[in-house]
């Protein structure tokens, strides 16, 4: 009889896989078996990784924000920049749910299930995206990228609650507020197909912000700290950039930011 699938030494597989048709197939994979009832957690499991994390193809060359270049809507090239650099941000969030998930022990079963649905629907996201892109007419790794999102995520790697307060419920609730306007930019350039992939990426990240929110209060609580001096106090520490406006506040509220937080997003 096969044993179930340890779903954090998995994650770590899929984690370290660079080639991103293989990483978002695995990662499928690893999905449908826990949908199935046919895993477990090792909540105790130490690892010991010998190569870089993550796992990722050669290209696209990454470089500093200011060097990924103008996306116009204007030509062919420009929307395809634009929808490379979503591309990358979803292939980078596939991998920070699978780091969630294998790097922090001795937290509850859901904790494990959440981010492996995080990492399911972003490798969906990646995927629809990079499909995009080649309707356009170019590939995942045509374009440069930037890696803000990853720096991030290597800083927090010894906390889980930094982890939770400045990945997911920083970083990526700026999509929320992001996605909107973008969303428009391409569809009044007439590309309605990237335009139904933004819509379906926003519906969704409101519940993986929703996820890193809930997991942050619950380590608060289990550690009696305020969880809103508790943010400002790792916002410092880490150095999190400053958010700037404007900020969607109905999806916010929807990801479960409270009413005392969204005054300052006001």
């Amino acid at each position: 009889m096969a044993h179930p699938l340890e779903l954090r030494a998995h994650a770590l597989q899929c984690l370290l896989e660079p080639d991103p048709a293989t990483k978002t197939a695995a990662i499928a994979m690893l999905a449908q078996a826990q949908l199935g009832g046919d895993w477990r957690v090792d909540h105790g499991a130490v690892f010991d990784v010998a190569r870089p994390l993550p796992g990722r193809p050669e290209r696209p060359q990454l470089v500093p924000p200011r060097l990924v270049g103008r996306r116009s809507m204007v030509t062919v090239e420009g929307r395809a920049m634009l929808v490379h650099s979503l591309a990358h941000i979803e292939f980078n969030a596939m991998n920070l749910a699978l780091d969630a998930l294998w790097r922090f022990p001795g937290l509850p079963d859901g904790y494990y299930t959440d981010w492996l649905r995080v990492a399911k629907e972003e490798a969906v996201h990646f995927s629809m995206l990079a499909a995009h892109l080649g309707v356009l007419g170019y590939g995942y790794g045509d374009f440069p990228a930037h890696d803000s999102l990853w720096e991030m995520v290597e800083k927090t790697k010894g906390d889980v609650l930094a982890r939770m307060a400045l990945v997911p419920r920083t970083l990526e609730a700026r999509g929320l507020d992001a996605i909107p306007p973008l969303r428009a930019k391409i569809a009044q350039a007439g590309d309605m197909a990237a335009a139904a992939i933004l819509d379906i990426i926003l519906r969704e990240e409101v519940g993986h912000v929703e996820i890193g929110n809930r997991w942050y209060r619950y380590l608060c609580g289990q550690r009696g700290l305020d969880p809103q001096a508790a943010y400002a106090a790792l916002a410092l520490r880490y150095e999190a950039p400053v958010l700037k406006g404007p900020f969607n506040i109905e999806a916010r509220r929807r990801a479960g930011f409270t009413e005392a937080e969204l005054i300052d997003f006001s």
